[in-house]
């Protein structure tokens, strides 16, 4: 129970600092102490499951624009997208589950280990605005976590509109009118969720974590630069980069 306490406490303080950054003033901010799980992405599936975490190959999210949106997919789908963008193209998300929850999602854009990490950030976030502990990220209300691309939103949009003129009489839930079938093929776990049948765009879904928070999102970074990797933390491991051995948080 104090464990929850304290993540709550964490989570609150994380979602002000999303809304109200201090001044870049501050004492530089460190990427290190936001995760420590960023060595997940370079682990074999032998290694993780010495570290009591078995990994979900989840297939590939159809980027159609490259700008990827990271968000709970039912409260905030219309989420902005992430201002760093990538080659449209098709590319695979990897769950890293752990006791019973997902406690990391990442897409994969090109092989290799990442040489250095930054926090994702919406266009006008700007860490340096970061006091030592807080994050930017993303707040979750349903439960669950995604990648898309912004695109996709308007086949979100598209479908619940077809569910809605199915349902004339009646108002319609996303997750109960559409999603809940991809979701219970995997348990209720994730889903690999194409809005509209035979249009491109669809959606990696997955559980956040313990649930509903506050959760940031990371890119590993070539040497040169360029993106090797998405990671998004649900704060159910740490120390999953070999500092020390992975522990309930």
């Amino acid at each position: 129970m104090r464990n929850r306490i304290m993540r709550a406490a964490r989570l609150l303080l994380c979602t002000a600092a999303a809304h109200v950054p201090v001044s870049a003033s501050v004492a530089g901010w460190d990427i290190g102490k936001a995760s420590s799980n960023f060595g997940l992405v370079a682990l074999g599936d032998a290694e993780l499951s010495g570290r009591s975490i078995s990994v979900i190959r989840m297939g590939n999210v159809e980027l159609t624009s490259g700008r990827i949106v990271a968000a709970d997919p039912l409260a905030q789908p219309d989420r902005p997208a992430l201002a760093r963008t990538v080659a449209p193209g098709e590319y695979p998300v990897t769950l890293y589950q752990a006791f019973g929850r997902i406690a990391a999602a990442s897409m994969r854009f090109a092989e290799g280990k990442p040489d250095h990490w930054e926090l994702a950030v919406l266009p006008g976030q700007d860490p340096a605005t970061l006091k030592d502990g807080e994050i930017f990220g993303y707040p979750v209300d349903a439960g669950l976590g995604c990648y898309m691309d912004a695109d996709t939103f308007g086949l979100i949009g598209e479908r619940e509109g077809q569910a809605q003129a199915q349902k004339p009489d009646s108002d319609v839930n996303y997750y109960d009118d559409v999603l809940v079938s991809d979701l219970e093929a995997n348990k209720g776990i994730y889903a690999l969720h194409r809005p509209v049948a035979g249009r491109k765009g669809n959606v990696a879904v997955f559980w956040s974590g313990w649930g509903d928070g506050f959760y940031p999102v990371f890119w590993g970074l070539a040497k040169d630069g360029h993106a090797l990797v998405l990671l998004t933390d649900f704060s159910v491991v740490e120390s999953a980069d070999g500092r020390k051995e992975p522990k309930l948080q």
